[in-house]
């Protein structure tokens, strides 16, 4: 399927619970000056600190003018109540969060998240005019069990469930395969294409040739300077969800500046 015009591929850094605020804004001062403005050109970046960083984050990206974007781990899908220790979309709005985190396995894994819970909390996100980045993908046993297709395109139609073909243009689908995710192992490019032309099918069927075309599908999954040509050569692959190797400014730059190579041919 031919790329929409919206499909400028995304490379997202997902810093998980690591980096205190005085951490990350060091790590993004040493992206600011790696990366060449012909990267930004042709990779988007964003970076997903830990909630306590994102105002001194979104403060940096603003003052230094850093063609960054500014990216949660989470939120929670109500603006406002009695929900302690939550963060509400509405708060991430006010910083200039752009992009989202959604579903992501270890929320799904550590804390029980369902997809009936995912679709309320991407929802929330496309109200409060962000970009969701919806996580999909199977554990090892499902793979060996044959059933990864179905298992990934059930999680997609229930957490896309309300979602309108004009919404849908906002939303990202990372592919994760859950048993990659910082393990060391990874998808090969070949796996990771079969899956996100699958769920770019699936998207179509459902909205349109059209709209399918225009959203970005990304991978995730031990993602490295090493693997991400191959991966982002592949004809469905629009970027990564980098785990681990965001954590470091001069790896994720080199990540991103391949990606950007890639982009360019």
């Amino acid at each position: 399927m031919p790329a929409g015009p919206q499909r400028k591929p995304l490379v997202s850094g997902n810093w998980k619970m690591n980096h205190t605020h005085l951490d990350a804004i060091a790590v993004v001062q040493k992206l600011a000056y790696t990366l060449a403005p012909a990267d930004y050109e042709r990779v988007e970046v964003s970076v997903h600190p830990a909630f306590t960083a994102l105002r001194s984050v979104q403060t940096l990206l603003e003052a230094d003018e850093v063609p960054i974007a500014l990216g949660a781990q989470d939120t929670y899908y109500e603006d406002a109540g009695a929900f302690t220790g939550q963060v509400s979309p509405l708060m991430l709005a006010k910083l200039n969060v752009r992009y989202v985190i959604v579903g992501h396995s270890e929320r799904r894994e550590h804390f029980g998240e369902s997809d009936s819970t995912v679709n309320k909390k991407l929802r929330a996100v496309l109200r409060h005019k962000m970009r969701p980045v919806l996580c999909v993908g199977e554990t090892l046993g499902q793979r060996e069990a044959g059933v990864t297709e179905q298992h990934v395109l059930g999680q997609l139609e229930a957490c896309l469930a309300g979602v309108g073909a004009e919404e849908l243009r906002e939303v990202v689908v990372a592919y994760e395969p859950v048993w990659a995710i910082g393990t060391g192992r990874n998808a090969t490019p070949q796996d990771a294409q079969a899956m996100c032309k699958a769920v770019r099918s699936w998207l179509a069927e459902r909205y349109g040739a059209q709209a399918a075309g225009e959203v970005r599908v990304i991978y995730g999954g031990s993602v490295t300077p090493a693997n991400i040509s191959e991966l982002m050569a592949e004809a469905d692959v629009d970027g990564a969800l980098v785990g681990g190797a965001s954590l470091d400014a001069e790896r994720f730059a080199e990540i991103v500046r391949q990606g950007a190579q890639v982009a360019a041919k």
